[in-house]
């Protein structure tokens, strides 16, 4: 009978210790610092005319959620950066995103989206293409009526760091036509 216990008594604490990391996550809401930046520098990027432009070009094209759901499969099997994706860091708007990113230490990363959430430029590749699934896009581009949203802050084991993603609408005149993501590294905000 004592044996049964202590195996029991084994066998729950293996079961704990086996589970306990999947339920130990990190995150908490955004610090004011992260808001008062959101809503204000970021939120301004919006209406970029570099940015702006590349958006409603990448629109203009009308291309099916199909088709931008096949381009994000392929996306995602590819390893490192194909040539699609240097031609979205390489062109005007993802050479303006760079000198942004530049501009200030706490930039991880800077992603700008189409009307479906599909990406148009970026800093540096995202783990996927079509971002029109997630509460970054869904919540800022906001069915077409925009809004500032601030993801809660993680911790990045990729880059040993706490990150909170902010995304901000663009905006053609009061029109909004896309979103733009921040990678902030909380950090580094004074």
């Amino acid at each position: 009978m004592k044996k049964k216990s202590v195996l029991k008594s084994i066998l729950m604490m293996a079961a704990l210790l086996i589970l306990s990391p999947m339920t130990l996550t990190f995150s908490e809401e955004a610090p004011k610092k992260i808001k008062d930046l959101a809503h204000g520098k970021l939120a301004a990027y919006g209406k970029d005319p570099v940015i702006v432009k590349a958006v409603a070009a990448e629109n203009a094209k009308g291309k099916t959620l199909e088709q931008i759901k096949a381009k994000d499969k392929t996306w995602q099997k590819t390893a490192g950066v194909d040539e699609v994706m240097k031609a979205m860091m390489a062109s005007q708007c993802g050479q303006s995103l760079s000198r942004i990113q530049k501009s200030e230490p706490y930039y991880a990363e800077i992603f700008v989206m189409d009307n479906q959430g599909a990406n148009v430029a970026m800093t540096d590749k995202t783990s996927d293409y079509w971002q029109g699934d997630e509460a970054k896009f869904k919540k800022s581009f906001n069915n077409g009526q925009g809004a500032v949203f601030v993801d809660e802050v993680e911790f990045d084991d990729s880059s040993q760091a706490y990150l909170v993603q902010v995304s901000v609408p663009v905006l053609d005149g009061k029109k909004v036509i896309g979103a733009i993501t921040f990678g902030i590294d909380v950090d580094k905000v004074k």
